[in-house]
């Protein structure tokens, strides 16, 4: 037996709750992982408390993503003893993800883990932080560098917004910050914002072109906020799209995209090929700083997961959730 969170739905009744599970009990997959570390993410949230329709079938362990030590393997990639993370590929969802001791997965999903980061510290970075460096490298392929003018990233305090931030900022952008928390001004200049704006400026319907601003952005938003910074963008500016978090409409007009040639880029982390999954790793080991996870990142055990999950929800919780499966 061992513990982690599950959540099942009987009697038309959903329940999360902290359990024992028989190693029995696990799917399939040809490598069975112990797990050190995973993650509270936006999408854990909303599968712990029921908010959306995140999980597929029931029951399920939620945590789209964990690191830990293979204990056995059949995949000849991995052996016993490799530290390795895991992002995405509907684990959480539709496969039994992270939030417990013991994961069994297909070892096609996995990464090995990169040095230096411990397996803490991955987790720290996260699927959060994995998905901002797929986001800063969109901006890259689409020709966006330091010397095109400033960037942005809405939601910045969160996950991937502060990981995003901190990347940038050490690549030598300048970057504006998006928050709707003014209180977390202090913690995004320390992650390398220059300026920090507002989210109510951008959060009301705006218009189809807005003043010139920004070469490149981030947005884990979607909705108005979307629609507002592709509307402020200069021109041939491109905009990577990674999140939803204000809603998953684009209230937008094509005037940016024919008048000023803006590009908008999605960017999904889920089932993105092992390479992209791969340079995204060995580009967080070299540009982001160890010494920043730290102001990144929180400690929680399994139960407080639990408690966080409807926080998380409210837009109370910043940075990182790192979620120790052992206590």
């Amino acid at each position: 037996m061992f513990q982690g969170i599950w959540i099942d739905k009987e009697d038309g009744q959903y329940r999360a709750d902290v359990r024992g599970i028989n190693k029995e009990q696990l799917p399939e997959g040809d490598v069975l992982v112990r797990v050190s570390h995973s993650t509270l993410n936006y999408k854990d949230a909303l599968a712990i408390t029921g908010a959306s329709p995140v999980v597929r079938q029931f029951p399920m362990v939620p945590g789209i993503d964990f690191a830990g030590v293979v204990e056995t393997s059949s995949h000849p990639d991995y052996k016993s003893g490799d530290s390795v993370v895991l992002n995405g590929w509907g684990v959480g969802e539709k496969h039994w993800g992270g939030l417990a001791e013991f994961a069994r997965v297909s070892g096609d999903w996995l990464v090995p883990l990169q040095a230096p980061f411990t397996l803490r510290q991955a987790m720290a970075i996260g699927t959060a932080g994995y998905t901002a460096m797929l986001c800063v490298l969109a901006l890259e392929r689409h020709g966006v560098t330091p010397a095109s003018g400033p960037v942005v990233v809405t939601g910045a305090a969160g996950g991937v917004g502060s990981v995003a931030v901190a990347v940038l900022a050490q690549l030598g952008y300048e970057v504006s910050a998006v928050t709707g928390r003014p209180e977390q001004a202090d913690f995004l200049k320390r992650l390398g914002a220059r300026h920090i704006v507002e989210r109510a400026g951008l959060s009301a319907p705006g218009k189809p072109l807005a003043r010139e601003q920004w070469a490149g952005a981030i947005d884990v938003a979607g909705g108005h906020v979307l629609a507002n910074v592709c509307a402020a963008m200069r021109y041939r500016g491109v905009v990577a799209a990674c999140g939803l978090a204000s809603g998953m409409d684009f209230p937008a007009t094509v005037a940016p995209f024919i008048l000023r040639g803006v590009t908008l880029a999605g960017v999904d982390s889920v089932m993105a090929p092992r390479a992209d999954r791969l340079q995204a790793w060995q580009r967080l080991a070299r540009d982001l700083d160890p010494a920043l996870l730290e102001s990144l990142a929180q400690d929680a055990t399994l139960a407080d997961a639990l408690t966080l999950a409807p926080q998380m929800l409210e837009g109370k919780v910043r940075g990182r959730v790192v979620v120790s499966v052992r206590g």
